[in-house]
């Protein structure tokens, strides 16, 4: 039986670009909405209707790392959140980014981290963080940075997916194209120009990850 692949997107225009890549009825794309409240409902709806064998959270994401580039991919090794304190007072053992009773860091499936490292472009495995901002200044990169430093990259909705995914046991990994790099940016232009002028093929090794994951 042919494995079944649910990738989710958080904006029309992320699933524009999937939409124009998969045909086969075995890989459903669908667009949650932005933010981790839509991300966790979209997951579950997901699993819900489609029952697939694992899910992907793909789209762009703010980059982070002096050998990072705008069209790289970043594969969550694993992912927490950047906004998320519970706080010592019940609990003394709970980690900055951890909701409480749930692990501090979700890994990614193993298998599906496996295939993302061996395919034939530039993939940077590591740690995905995730929280309702949408990073537009060098000054909010830095104060993520500060408590993450090993962030390989930022976006709003991976850690939500991913936290939805380990209660239902459902195999997953955060697939992420670098649309902009903070910390050498302003404005967000860097992220407008990657919309304009470069997204348009980003996505087909997107395409290329979920073929090696079917064969």
């Amino acid at each position: 039986m042919a494995m079944k692949i649910g990738v989710i997107v958080a904006m029309d225009k992320e699933l524009r670009q999937l939409q124009q890549l998969f045909s086969k009825e075995q890989v459903m794309v669908s667009k949650c909405g932005i933010g981790k409240v839509n991300a966790a409902l979209g997951a579950q709806r997901m699993i819900n209707e489609f029952h697939p064998d694992c899910i992907i959270s793909t789209g762009c994401a703010g980059g982070n790392g002096d050998d990072m580039n705008i069209q790289d991919v970043v594969v969550s090794k694993e992912l927490t959140y950047h906004d998320v304190y519970c706080g010592t007072a019940i609990d003394n053992t709970t980690q900055y980014g951890q909701v409480q009773g749930l692990p501090a860091r979700y890994q990614a499936a193993p298998v599906l981290l496996e295939k993302a490292l061996s395919l034939n472009c530039r993939v940077h495995a590591g740690l995905i963080v995730t929280g309702d901002w949408f990073v537009d200044s060098q000054e909010k990169m830095r104060a993520i940075v500060d408590k993450f430093p090993d962030a390989l990259a930022v976006d709003m909705e991976s850690c939500a997916i991913a936290q939805t995914c380990y209660i239902h046991h459902v195999p997953f990994i955060s697939f992420r194209v670098i649309s902009d790099i903070p910390l050498r940016d302003t404005n967000a232009s860097q992220y407008h120009n990657f919309w304009d002028t470069i997204a348009e093929h980003s996505f087909q090794v997107t395409k290329n990850y979920i073929e090696s994951l079917e064969r």
